[in-house]
């Protein structure tokens, strides 16, 4: 089963970093996010990868080739021409696909660019390409399979970024610092999706995958939740990188531990 990844995007809120390459490839512990998302799916053994690039896309390409000499049976799809790279150490076993979406196209616009790549494929997984999380992949696919919907959304409840205050009048009743519990649930990204979805987007239509065509999904009764509560952050900004950068411990990082 092939995971889809949103690699595409600006990153405009985190230029410290995107002026010079894509967020996705920005660093975390000496390797870039994209690599440890990479890992979150790998650990739980789906290894098939589709890079949906734009800005700055063939500076994810160039890596995938300098990394071949660290990995064995690395397949590098460069939009229709298939590579397979092979070295004699095995640290590595993934099949990856890079795609150029389009410097500008919108989320679902670039999965729609993906579709010839999906062929055969009932379900795939789709997640953005700077967010962290030890979501159990295989319980994912299982609660999407049993929920029989088209779509299935990962939604977590984010750490807040102040504190947590009630008042009454001008006095404080109640004070929480980062209280995570008392927060909404949100959008966490790793989504499992039928290729119905397929209805809901198309060539014709630039969309945002997360206004129209999820708005839609959640209105036909098509969109399931699955509740995650333990590690999740994404890198929106320079103060998420140096917390990732804080709490990354190689194979007992969060995101790699349940």
């Amino acid at each position: 089963m092939k995971c889809v990844i949103l690699c595409g995007g600006l990153g405009t809120r985190f230029s410290e970093e995107t002026d010079l390459k894509p967020k996705p490839m920005v660093e975390i512990g000496g390797k870039p996010i994209l690599q440890h998302l990479m890992e979150c799916y790998s650990r739980f053994g789906f290894t098939k990868f589709i890079l949906c690039g734009g800005y700055k896309v063939n500076i994810i390409k160039d890596y995938f080739l300098k990394l071949k000499y660290y990995s064995s049976d690395l397949n590098i799809n460069f939009d229709d021409n298939n590579i397979k790279l092979i070295s004699k150490k095995k640290l590595i076993n993934w099949n990856v696909s890079i795609i150029d979406t389009g410097l500008k196209s919108q989320t679902a616009n670039r999965i729609f660019k993906i579709k010839k790549f999906l062929k055969g494929d009932t379900n795939f997984f789709m997640t953005y390409g700077d967010g962290l999380s030890n979501v159990n992949i295989k319980k994912l696919l299982e609660f999407h399979l049993k929920s029989k919907k088209i779509g299935t959304m990962t939604i977590v409840r984010p750490i807040a970024r102040f504190g947590h205050i009630k008042l009454k009048g001008n006095l404080i009743t109640e004070f929480k610092e980062k209280d995570q519990i008392s927060e909404g649930w949100i959008n966490g990204g790793f989504f499992v999706l039928n290729k119905k979805i397929f209805n809901y987007i198309n060539s014709k239509q630039d969309l945002i995958f997360e206004k129209k065509p999820l708005e839609q999904l959640s209105k036909d009764n098509e969109l399931a939740a699955f509740k995650h509560e333990s590690f999740w952050h994404p890198m929106d900004t320079l103060r998420d990188k140096r917390f990732l950068e804080k709490i990354s411990n190689g194979d007992k990082s969060p995101w790699l531990v349940n």
